[in-house]
């Protein structure tokens, strides 16, 4: 699907051929694709976030993710075994730095095979495994399509059973295509075949009695082969060599992956391969909710229009530059765009060595990407954050607990998304559509409606340049507040902050964190409202178990509205369930009261508070009560 978007509408093309883009010197696009049924779509709007929800009604909405998603993910390729990636675990509980969950990249598999794990170097990872469940953490694992064809007859199961079932790609003679990829020479399934997805399935079944992961890691899913088309070549034949071929990799369609004519279910591969890393997210996410009867979390690298049902995405392999980092950004807010919320580059670069201060940086910005892991290459130094000084693991770690102590409001933003096709992350521009200035913003992004992030992006300063649109905001940790005739600002950025402000007019729902959000799920709320100028605020949380399945669908939730108009906060239950039971307000806290109030009281009883006069209108008022909602 290619999509431009225009002051008042988007213009959609869908289609799953081979296909290149050219930009116009002037106001132009040219698409050119070489197959497929060419579908339109005009979206009306009228402003940027009604498009794109007229958008994800026609490729769907994105899925609920299961709470710990949400959290600190840890990985990297060449821990070396399952006790070094323990370890590491460990030093993130010694040094209290949350963290929901750990990962293994490609060197967990025993001569990377699927469904395998190293005998020897990897023997302890089912007791790191359960080690993690005590901790209310959880494990994901990499698996890649390509499933070995060299193993001994009867000795290697997914590729024995995979050929009785007829589940891998073929050449036109019958034959099964043959590729290459980590193991050596490699079988592709056939995700378009509920056949596969069933044999998909038992295989994971098989190993998750061995090693009871939580989630998976799809990568390599293009497909991607180390060879062009398959070991034995490709015929010579129009779809190999169509009349016209896009500016793609090698000038060929078959260029590291398999041959276009190769005979898939439902079409040829010409016609199939801009789905294929959507069909195993698929397959995938079923397995999963299948096998856990929970929610699924699958990250993948491929994707395509719809790829938000079924999984996240992570931006590819990057590098450890101050550029990558920026670049993040545009990507992240992309994604949203496309209706895949749950979406973040390698926090402090996969390739190439980090430097402390870019890490500190990037694991701030990370702290905001909706999906966040921290991910690094073989052969590199550890960059997780106990391997580097106390300073710079202190900054990391303050970072995290920001994130942790947001995630009622994160996760009520992905209950916006899922029901609703909002962007979490998303530019200034949607918000603030007339202000032409922000049409450009690549460097700032909000969460929701009212919280905008402006990370550091440069080395060696200790400020930030942001824009403010018009309005008045309030710096999120004190209160100060800052009245934008729609303009820049120079903002202090000491190495263990990044700035955060709030819009008038919010009343966002947060908690003390911990270092897993399931413990922090349990904590008390603090509400932090910003009033504009006539007093008045409005916020939503919604609640549920983190992880059953279609809680929306079977009334399994709570939704709270929470107002403030005329001096005083109320809070609307829209919807009860058990989950209300157990939400209790700590604090609140009132950013831009005018005057300092005489008497407070919470459900008509007095209460203690606290008036911080910082400087004019930007007084701060805090109630410290517990307030139970049922």
């Amino acid at each position: 699907m290619l999509c431009r978007l225009y002051g008042v509408f988007y213009e959609c093309f869908v289609n799953v051929g081979s296909a290149d883009v050219a930009l116009q010197p002037g106001p132009a696009i040219t698409w050119r694709t070489i197959g497929g049924i060419l579908d339109f779509y005009v979206f009306l709007g009228p402003d940027p976030a009604s498009v794109i929800g007229q958008y994800l009604e026609v490729v769907g909405y994105p899925t609920m993710p299961v709470y710990w998603a949400l959290g600190y993910h840890l990985c990297r390729w060449g821990y070396g075994s399952s006790n070094a990636t323990w370890d590491v675990v460990k030093n993130m509980r010694n040094y209290g730095i949350p963290q929901d969950v750990q990962w293994n990249d490609i060197d967990y598999m025993d001569r990377s095979l699927d469904f395998t794990f190293d005998p020897a170097a990897f023997s302890t990872l089912p007791d790191m495994v359960k080690d993690l469940h005590s901790h209310g953490q959880r494990y994901v694992m990499m698996l890649d399509p390509g499933i070995s064809s060299v193993q001994p007859e009867g000795g290697y199961w997914p590729y024995d059973e995979g050929l009785r079932r007829g589940v891998f790609i073929n050449h036109t003679d019958g034959s099964t295509l043959i590729g290459k990829v980590w193991p050596g020479l490699t079988a592709f399934p056939d995700f378009s075949d509920d056949v596969t997805h069933e044999w998909w399935y038992d295989n994971l079944k098989r190993f998750h009695d061995k090693v009871p992961f939580d989630g998976l890691w799809i990568d390599m899913n293009e497909p991607s082969s180390f060879v062009d088309g398959s070991t034995v070549g490709c015929p010579d034949t129009e779809l190999e060599n169509p009349p016209y071929t896009p500016g793609i990799l090698g000038g060929l369609l078959r260029a590291k992956t398999l041959c276009a004519s190769a005979v898939q279910k439902t079409s040829s591969h010409y016609n199939m391969h801009s789905l294929y890393g959507l069909l195993e997210a698929k397959a995938s996410a079923c397995a999963l909710k299948r096998m856990l009867g929970k929610r699924a979390f699958v990250i993948s690298r491929s994707t395509f229009p719809s790829q938000g049902q079924y999984s996240g995405h992570w931006l590819g392999d990057n590098r450890s530059h101050w550029k990558d980092m920026y670049t993040s950004i545009a990507g992240m807010l992309t994604f949203n765009l496309l209706g895949v919320p749950l979406v973040g580059a390698d926090v402090c670069g996969f390739s190439e060595q980090t430097e402390e201060e870019l890490c500190v940086r990037w694991t701030q910005l990370g702290a905001f990407y909706p999906f966040t892991r921290n991910h690094n290459a073989i052969d590199q130094k550890p960059q997780d954050p106990p391997a580097f000084s106390p300073l710079a693991r202190s900054a990391m770690k303050q970072s995290l607990l920001l994130r942790y102590s947001l995630f009622p409001l994160l996760y009520t933003l992905f209950h916006r998304a899922h029901t609703h096709g909002h962007t979490v992350a998303r530019p200034l521009l949607f918000e603030f559509p007339k202000d032409v200035r922000t049409y450009g913003i690549d460097r700032q992004f909000l969460w929701g409606k009212s919280l905008i992030v402006t990370p550091v992006l440069d080395p060696g300063v200790d400020f930030v340049v942001g824009y403010f649109p018009q309005g008045l905001w309030y710096d999120y940790y004190t209160g100060d507040s800052i009245r934008s005739k729609g303009e820049e600002l120079r903002l202090k950025a000491p190495l263990e902050h990044i700035n955060l402000h709030l819009r008038e007019g919010a009343v966002i729902p947060t908690q003390r964190p911990n270092t897993t959000l399931f413990v922090s799920s349990g904590q008390p709320l603090h509400l932090v409202s910003s009033l504009s100028e006539d007093g008045s605020a409005g916020g939503e949380l919604f609640w549920d178990d983190g992880e059953t399945i279609d809680t929306l669908e079977t009334d399994q939730y709570a939704h709270i509205v929470f107002t403030v108009v005329k001096n005083t906060m109320t809070s609307e239950v829209l919807h009860d369930h058990v989950e209300a039971s157990y939400i209790t307000v700590e604090t609140a806290s009132f950013y831009g009261v005018k005057v300092e109030p005489t008497r407070v009281t919470v459900n008509s009883q007095d209460a203690a508070f606290t008036y911080r006069a910082n400087q004019v209108r930007a007084a701060v008022l805090t109630i410290k009560h517990l307030i139970k909602f049922r």
